[in-house]
């Protein structure tokens, strides 16, 4: 017979990566780990992993199984939610991930009463600015700033997300402060690696604009970005979330060159054709009733 036990540890192996992975996610011992994937291949009567010391692979007989060991983990982990919201309370576990800075700065203080609100939810928030594979690996939500680019997810607005041209006074004392958008190409600029070259978009009558200055820097997190740009090292294009108590603070001034950069949001999604749980619903809720709309980080709230 097939215990649930061994297909939740099958699909937890897969999405993690690693037995020791999965062991940490499940919160058992590695040992028992293996022991329900053996377990539940003698049942199964055939191999569903190659096992080496550097990796694990599906055999053929483990990616037939695993789509559907999957939606099986899946509507347990839904059915015994939806009978917490029967009994007037969210609970089980929900795993999101998120970027860093947002992370630390907003998410996080968002999330913990929330949490103390609900003590039977078993959140699971990763913290890291690449740009995971929902689906793939496992999560239920990815928590993210900027533009919308796959289209295999189902996305939920929580908030808008201004960006500002920010510099320090020290900086534009000393290299002058560009007033149209010709002005940044003799300028130096901070620019977030993650996203690339063309990173500063502005809105223009003609369509969206892309601007380039010469690059001073490139760092792949906002709050280094941040202490670079108070640094006077040059100009940066940040989230609001980011860049709004320095400019509230006098540390970083918003340069204003006429035409506004490209608008964001702060979002939520969740993999197309999964039905999102009750709890997952909640916290978008509540993080949408927190952040609130213009958000409460913006200096020109």
């Amino acid at each position: 017979m097939i215990r649930i036990e061994g297909v939740v540890a099958f699909v937890a192996v897969v999405e993690a990566g690693s037995v020791s992975e999965a062991a940490r996610r499940l919160r058992l011992s590695k040992s028992v780990v293996s022991e329900r994937l053996s377990e539940l291949e003698r049942s199964l009567g055939g191999m569903l992993l190659h096992r080496t010391t550097r990796k694990l692979t599906l055999t053929e007989d483990g990616t037939a199984f695993l789509e559907r060991a999957t939606r099986i983990v899946r509507e347990i982990e839904e059915a015994a939610a939806d009978m917490a919201v029967r009994r007037g309370s969210l609970a089980g576990p929900i795993r999101i991930a998120a970027p860093v800075t947002f992370g630390r700065m907003h998410l996080g203080p968002a999330l913990y009463p929330f949490l103390a609100a609900h003590p039977d939810i078993e959140l699971t928030l990763d913290i890291d600015d690449r740009r995971v594979d929902v689906s793939s690996e496992g999560y239920d939500a990815v928590i993210r700033h900027g533009p919308i680019i796959d289209s295999r997810l189902v996305v939920w607005k929580l908030s808008r997300s201004r960006r500002l041209l920010v510099a320090a006074p020290d900086y534009l004392a000393r290299a002058g402060r560009p007033a149209a958008l010709a002005d940044l190409d003799r300028h130096k600029g901070i620019y977030y690696t993650n996203r690339g070259v063309a990173d500063w978009r502005f809105q223009t009558p003609e369509g969206a604009l892309v601007v380039r200055a010469k690059l001073a820097v490139g760092i792949n997190n906002g709050d280094m970005i941040r202490d670079a740009a108070v640094a006077g090292l040059g100009i940066a294009l940040l989230p609001a979330f980011i860049a709004g108590p320095a400019v509230k603070e006098g540390l970083l001034e918003e340069i204003d060159v006429g035409y506004r950069p490209e608008p964001e949001f702060i979002y939520m999604a969740h993999p197309e054709g999964r039905n999102p749980s009750a709890k997952l619903r909640a916290v978008a809720d509540h993080l949408r009733k927190t952040f609130k709309d213009p958000p409460y980080w913006d200096p020109a709230g």
